[in-house]
């Protein structure tokens, strides 16, 4: 049996039972340009498949998604008698485990002021577009795709809601923002109404130049321009440089050091951060406990207070 056939009836078979799976079929056609268009399954060779797992970068944990998409693969193959073994390693290699970066409120400021201060920015992509932008990911803890998708009517300025659709676990959610970011909004959607761009209710709130629909891939681009005109780095060794994502990952962390210097019962505030990041289960939320040294001490702080009252009052 051909390879492209099997992962064909492979992909046939998990849609028929309504999955949604695109992501595994886009990575198995990459396997299998990889392995050879016309091969044979019993002509895949153990080598070949672990050359294509371990890819030509630093090993990541993208390892472990190709793995389990594999697996799936031969699992079928095999219950079916369309091969008497599977060509992939028993054990999987050690990843380093993946880092996100926080950013300091003094390279935020550098990141916001060079959003419209770098020039080797995309032309079609407005300067004061991308940094409202920057400043909505920091300041409401939004995925970039949450934040491109904002259609007009999604915004409501007068009373600080956003409404986010569609969102990476299809569900949709009501997210308030502060005053200072309010501002930020409003003076961008005042410039956007003077330009001429479209103000119905579905037309996207953020726009090019020229009034198309802001992409993530084009934010990503800029971003990335912005981070080494602003001299923000990493210089711990890791495999990834600061990242556009990393802006939703220092709200979170930064909001949960402000509680905890504030007092505040931060096990009874994280189901409510949760439910504001648009996570699915607290454990998502959690894993922000322990990001940062600055985080832990201050965690490590409330702790000894409260085990000093309770001995003061045993």
């Amino acid at each position: 049996m051909k390879l492209n056939a099997l992962i064909t009836q492979y992909v046939t078979f998990h849609k028929s039972m309504g999955e949604d799976f695109q992501s595994p079929e886009s990575l198995l056609k990459t396997f299998c340009r990889r392995m050879g268009e016309d091969i044979d399954l019993a002509d895949v060779k153990a080598q070949q498949v672990q050359d294509f797992l371990r890819g030509t970068g630093t090993l990541s944990g993208y390892w472990r998604r190709k793995y389990d998409t594999l697996h799936g693969l031969y699992r079928y193959a095999l219950s079916r008698g369309f091969v008497d073994h599977a060509p992939l390693p028993s054990t999987a290699p050690q990843t380093p485990r993946f880092v996100p970066y926080i950013y300091s409120e003094d390279e935020l400021r550098r990141l916001f002021s060079a959003a419209v201060s770098c020039r080797k920015n995309p032309r079609k992509l407005e300067p004061h577009t991308l940094r409202t932008i920057l400043v909505l990911l920091y300041g409401a803890g939004l995925r970039v795709s949450e934040a491109v998708t904002l259609s007009v009517s999604d915004v409501d300025l007068p009373g600080s809601l956003l409404t986010i659709r569609n969102t990476k676990f299809n569900k949709t959610r009501v997210v308030p923002i502060g005053s200072q970011l309010n501002q930020v909004m409003t003076q961008y959607a005042t410039r956007r109404e003077q330009s001429g761009h479209p103000q119905s209710s579905s037309a996207p709130f953020f726009v090019l130049r020229r009034g198309g629909r802001v992409s993530v891939q084009l934010v990503e681009q800029a971003f990335r321009c912005v981070r080494e005109y602003a001299g923000v780095s990493r210089d711990d060794g890791a495999r990834y440089q600061p990242r556009l994502h990393d802006m939703r990952h220092s709200f979170a962390v930064h909001r949960l050091t402000s509680w905890y210097q504030q007092g505040a019962d931060v096990q009874k505030l994280l189901p409510q951060l949760a439910t504001y990041l648009g996570h699915t289960n607290i454990a998502a939320t959690q894993v922000y406990l322990t990001m940062t040294p600055q985080l832990l001490q201050e965690a490590s702080v409330r702790f000894e207070q409260y085990a000093f009252q309770e001995v003061h009052h045993g």
